[in-house]
């Protein structure tokens, strides 16, 4: 019999994320059945996306959802060989029994010196939802000029290393000197801190004088207006997240940005990486391919051992990590 620690959300989040919102618990698996494998988380995810959706995906007393890289154990499932590694959808736990369905291989052909945390970060999740969002929604051509905020995160690392690659003028922003620095490396051309600069709207114009064809957006509030009105004439906006409000106890409100869009003429589209499932396997060859030609670099914050996830989570939150955040089992 397998022991799996799991973590637990007792109370639905009310403002920032604390400890007592969550619980540790040890429940006893059963044996795998036909067509059923036993998992071992390797690496477990912690995303942004975790805090709204738990309000709406999940009710209390429910595991804490999320992905994770995990090793089969035990198999009676022909699909998943013992000792092969799979991304599971299990959430916050150490030990899965599963029926498959919610399992895909790593990619075959994985270097064996690259961290198969990387599927959860650039050539996973993060990566397919900076990609889709610059050629599903955006359409960026080369040439462009692209803002991308929350810039040195899992998602805008990337964003903006892709953008590079398309011949694009990138400008990221970020909440900490060192990250800025991290952008500059990473090749952006302009990089600034969103926390000491006097003037956002005079960091963006002085960042790209001519205005912003097109803007990844991460963030939400005071920035989501200061942009808009950066934006270029028939400038593209992909909505992908709004970190700055996830943990609101009241909806802020903003300047209402509808004569902005109307007389700039601007395109809005909120997505999620979903939607273009079909395209994973091909895509995430593609960001593959670009990490082993050292076009895509990366950065892992990694924190070590289960028992830190709730810790690992709240950091995250109050933009702690300079690339993806994983957890080390």
């Amino acid at each position: 019999m397998v022991q799996a620690k799991t973590w637990i959300l007792v109370k639905h989040f009310d403002g920032f994320p604390k400890d007592s919102d969550f619980e540790l618990k040890v429940e006893e698996l059963p044996e795998p059945k036909d067509g059923e494998v036993l998992l071992e988380a390797v690496f477990l995810s912690v995303d942004p996306y975790m805090r709204p959706f738990s309000r709406v995906r999940m009710k209390e007393g429910d595991v804490m959802i999320g992905t994770q890289v995990a090793k089969v154990l035990q198999s009676k499932n022909p699909a998943f060989p013992v000792g092969s590694h799979v991304i599971g959808r299990g959430g916050w736990r150490t030990h899965t029994v599963s029926d498959g369905a919610d399992l895909t291989p790593i990619m075959p052909d994985w270097p064996q010196d690259l961290s198969l945390s990387l599927a959860l970060g650039t050539i996973g999740m993060p990566g397919l939802t900076a990609l889709f969002g610059i050629e599903e929604v955006l359409g960026l051509q080369k040439g462009e000029t692209l803002l991308v905020n929350a810039a040195a995160g899992a998602v805008g690392t990337v964003v903006g290393q892709i953008a590079k690659i398309k011949g694009c003028k990138v400008v990221g922003s970020a909440g900490s000197d060192a990250k800025v620095a991290y952008l500059k490396e990473l090749g952006f051309d302009e990089a600034f801190n969103y926390k000491t600069v006097g003037s956002l709207d005079e960091a963006l114009k002085k960042a790209s004088p001519e205005g912003y064809d097109c803007f990844f957006e991460n963030v939400g509030g005071p920035f989501w207006t200061a942009a808009t009105q950066q934006m270029k004439n028939f400038g593209r906006i992909a909505v992908c997240g709004g970190i700055a409000t996830y943990n609101d106890t009241t909806p802020k409100t903003c300047p209402y940005p509808h004569l902005t869009m109307i007389f700039k003429q601007l395109k809005v589209e909120g997505f999620m990486q979903s939607r273009w499932e079909h395209k994973h396997p091909e895509s995430l060859k593609r960001l593959m391919g670009w990490v082993k030609e050292g076009k895509l670099k990366y950065r892992e914050h990694v924190t070590k051992g289960f028992d830190n996830m709730p810790a690992a989570f709240m950091g995250l939150l109050q933009g702690e990590n300079i690339g993806k955040a994983v957890i080390a089992v």
